[in-house]
């Protein structure tokens, strides 16, 4: 867990509505500070400095904002982007409490042994697919990790994966998320591709699973056909 402190020093806003593209143009951001159910404070900053604290603080590490005297521990809920040019334009953060519990997205990160640069299973040259790149957890701000890793070398073998549960879980943390669902699986490289073939080069991790399934089963009737050829003879 981070114990990194994050601090943005934002300016009142009073310019608000369509007007606020000048805002933008002169490389300052607006912004929103949302304060436990008080009027919600209309902020600006400048633009490199908001978005270098959304690249270290993401959605989960809390952020000290001070803005006309008064400093706000806050967590960004949303950040917008112009959908052309990905240029960040507008920025929500909310307010909380030091003492009490906020949920927040926490990205999910492999753990392997020292030395390792990947699961037992990639090693051998099958396929690893991630299949979820977040949590959602519920913890006091300070307690917030900046990730939440899993233990990737228990990976082996085709159809080895681990799910939500299986996560190293910090003390003071809670996970919201489905405790069932899967967070990493191994497969074989030539059953995601006959699921990309079958997809028209877009196949999800289920995709690849069914074919995989079904390529089981084939091998097994092939199998099955054999033995009853031999019958036969």
């Amino acid at each position: 867990m981070s114990q990194d402190k994050i601090s943005l020093q934002l300016e009142p806003r009073t310019v608000l509505g369509k007007t606020v593209k000048h805002l933008r143009k002169s490389g300052t951001i607006p912004a929103v500070i949302h304060d436990h159910g008080k009027p919600s404070l209309n902020v600006q900053g400048d633009f490199v400095a908001i978005l270098k604290v959304w690249r270290q603080a993401g959605k989960h590490h809390p952020i000290s904002v001070t803005s006309d005297g008064k400093t706000y521990t806050t967590i960004i809920k949303s950040a917008t982007f112009d959908p052309r040019r990905h240029l960040l334009t507008h920025v929500v953060f909310n307010a909380v409490s030091a003492t009490e519990k906020v949920e927040a997205e926490i990205p999910v990160h492999p753990r392997y042994d020292e030395g390792n640069d990947g699961s037992p299973a990639e090693r051998a040259g099958l396929l690893v697919l991630s299949q979820i790149e977040a949590v959602n957890v519920s913890a006091i701000a300070s307690k917030l990790p900046d990730f939440i890793e899993y233990n990737a070398e228990v990976l082996v073998e085709v159809g080895d994966k681990v799910t939500v549960a299986d996560l190293i879980v910090p003390e003071g943390v809670e996970i919201k998320s489905d405790l069932d669902h899967s967070v990493a699986t191994v497969f074989e490289p030539s059953a995601l591709q006959a699921a990309n073939d079958a997809a028209g080069g877009d196949a999800e991790p289920d995709d690849a699973a069914a074919v995989a399934a079904e390529q089981g089963e084939s091998a097994e009737a092939a199998s099955g056909d054999t033995a009853d050829d031999a019958k036969t003879e």
